[in-house]
């Protein structure tokens, strides 16, 4: 029954064959969705109390200790379980149907894009505004001053967010990753005979941004080849649509950007494609579909029928057959403004590389919306290898928190795909094992690496 509601307006609704709150044919439908809504919210309640006491007798002796109703009540007051159950019950209405989404002119982008001319958000019956941006610290401060809904994001941006590393912290989401791989490192055409990366001390290199997996995967990599990319070369930040231009005036040796970025400076002749970020470490998260926690929690059913737009988007996406359709789509100039050559060259995986060869890599980027946990504890630790975080931290909260990995696999298997039933692995990185459970050993471990 609605608050203030008359209780004799509710009585005649019945006998008109209504229920008591008006929004049902009858009250047994009335009754069947209150059933609904409370087992979504038992599911919800639940899978928290079992994240947060992931041993079965340490979540017993709490239960036993304080009561069932009182351990819900104080993890809600942390963690909003209700908000969470209502997001996810069925195609709930969206409360607010005209959304901005920002987005850089990248093809990491890609599902962010393509919802829109290809109809995902009107599926889900919202009105979406995706709006070109100029670069990532003006992506990262329209969406904390509101005047984006959401925003694509480097995946490592919502988890500096959410630290206060260069900005104040505000509970931010990776609500589900945008692309893995579809990165490489492109240098310009006068250095191709200066392959090896122990030679080169003194160059000039642009990455998009500070918190960025290029920045992370380009120090890596120098790192593993004994150069210190903070004493031995350049590492300046430079937005996307800047880099082929930098380049061509010769005010960078090369970068480590997202595509297509490489590939434009293959086409016009420019530089030339050294590695596939995919060489470096295979399957990587690369960006991401990033929403404020106050935009998950006031609009509850608008997130999750944007994140179901996003998630169908990114399965159309991942399938080969379909890249030539989203590269006719995403290439105009109200979007990634590129020739549909040059972008069909990065999603198909056959492409130049500038040095003469036709290369044949069909996940050079693919499309794989779970935004595991691990991802976001590899993360930090080199945001804390490089300086960005200073003291400890709690990676595995951190992780869960921000990365939101139950979230993406409920919709995904609403879908009618296969999430992972994990939200964690391991993974290398140029041959380097990483074990999320053990991340402070694999931070010790580096040689190189920022003093202090």
């Amino acid at each position: 029954m609605a608050l203030f509601d008359n209780p004799f307006d509710a009585k005649r609704r019945l006998l008109r064959g209504g229920c008591t709150c008006g929004e049902h044919a009858s009250q047994a439908d009335h009754e069947a969705a209150l059933s609904g809504d409370a087992e979504i919210q038992r599911v919800v309640d639940g899978a928290v109390m079992r994240a947060l006491f992931p041993h079965d007798a340490q979540r017993r002796a709490f239960l036993r200790s304080v009561g069932a109703a009182t351990a819900i009540a104080a993890v809600s007051q942390f963690f909003p379980t209700k908000f969470a159950a209502e997001a996810f019950a069925a195609a709930g209405t969206p409360e607010k149907k005209d959304l901005k989404v920002g987005f850089i002119p990248i093809t990491c982008a890609t599902p962010i894009i393509m919802a829109k001319p290809m109809g995902f958000y009107e599926r889900q019956g919202l009105n979406v505004d995706v709006v070109k941006t100029a670069g990532w610290a003006v992506i990262r401060d329209k969406t904390l001053n509101r005047e984006y809904d959401a925003a694509h994001m480097l995946a490592p941006m919502p988890l500096a967010i959410s630290l206060g590393v260069g900005s104040n912290p505000t509970p931010y989401t990776a609500a589900a990753i945008e692309n893995v791989n579809g990165q490489a490192i492109t240098l310009a055409m006068k250095h191709k005979d200066r392959r090896d990366p122990k030679d080169w001390k003194g160059f000039k290199l642009a990455v998009p941004f500070d918190y960025s997996m290029h920045n992370y995967l380009l120090r890596y990599y120098l790192a593993e080849a004994g150069i210190d990319p903070d004493t031995d070369v350049q590492i300046r930040a430079v937005p996307p649509p800047d880099m082929v231009a930098n380049l061509r005036a010769d005010n960078i040796d090369g970068f480590l950007a997202p595509d297509p970025v490489n590939q434009r400076a293959v086409y016009d002749g420019v530089g030339f494609i050294h590695i596939l970020s995919k060489e470096i470490w295979d399957r990587h998260p690369c960006c991401a579909f990033a929403a404020s926690n106050d935009f998950i929690t006031q609009t509850p059913n608008t997130y999750a029928a944007l994140l179901r737009a996003i998630i169908e988007a990114t399965s159309y996406a991942s399938k080969a057959g379909n890249r030539k359709e989203i590269a006719a789509q995403i290439a105009p100039a109200n979007y990634l403004n590129q020739p549909v050559t040059v972008v069909e060259q990065v999603l198909t995986g056959t492409f130049a590389d500038g040095l003469g060869n036709v290369r044949k890599v069909p996940d050079r980027v693919d499309f794989d919306p779970f935004p595991w946990s691990s991802f976001a504890v590899w993360i930090m630790t080199q945001m804390q290898r490089w300086g960005q975080v200073k003291g400890e931290v709690d990676y595995k909260a951190v992780a869960e928190k921000v990365f939101l990995a139950t979230d993406a696999a409920r919709l995904m298997t609403a879908e009618g795909q296969t999430p992972p039933t994990a939200t964690s692995k391991t993974f290398s990185v140029m041959g380097k094992v990483f074990d999320p459970d053990k991340p402070k050993d694999y931070l010790d471990s580096f040689k190189i690496r920022k003093a202090g």
